[in-house]
């Protein structure tokens, strides 16, 4: 057992590709972000397009959402709820990171990808929308489980 608790701890060190088979045949859990890791999220802000599908995330997990604005105009997306309901570890911009306490909305002036990776934490029903609009491929139902 020994062995396995090492083997584990050095795979979390080498990065979460070499965990998550070690992680699932001992059953972790929670908060330990390299063996509960959830599907990359997309999201994509473009005039008159939908942003995406709605999501059902687990709390605990570790997500990585791609915000990606096609330039075709000025867009935001807003969700101060669920920003709130998780816990940041970091917004990538131009290989700029960021560790934020909170935000309430990304705004596009151009084109270009923001990157927020994030643990899921409060359950609850949320939605990210772009502000103003009142159609319903112009917002993103998230269920937090």
């Amino acid at each position: 057992m020994h062995r396995s608790v090492s083997a584990i701890i050095a795979a979390l060190l080498a990065g979460p590709a070499l965990a998550a088979p070690l992680c699932d045949n001992f059953g972790f859990a929670g908060l330990l972000a390299a063996c509960n890791r959830g599907e990359e999220i997309e999201i994509t802000l473009a005039s008159g397009k939908p942003l995406g599908e709605d999501v059902v995330l687990q709390s605990g997990a570790y997500y990585e959402m791609l915000i990606t604005s096609d330039g075709s105009a000025e867009l935001a997306l807003s969700g101060p709820g669920f920003f709130r309901a998780i816990w940041m570890d970091e917004i990538v911009i131009n290989d700029i990171e960021i560790r934020p306490m909170a935000i309430d909305s990304f705004e596009f002036d151009d084109a270009g990808t923001a990157e927020l990776s994030f643990i899921a934490i409060k359950p609850g029903a949320y939605e990210l929308k772009i502000p103003g609009s009142v159609g319903e491929s112009q917002r993103i139902k998230i269920q937090i489980q």
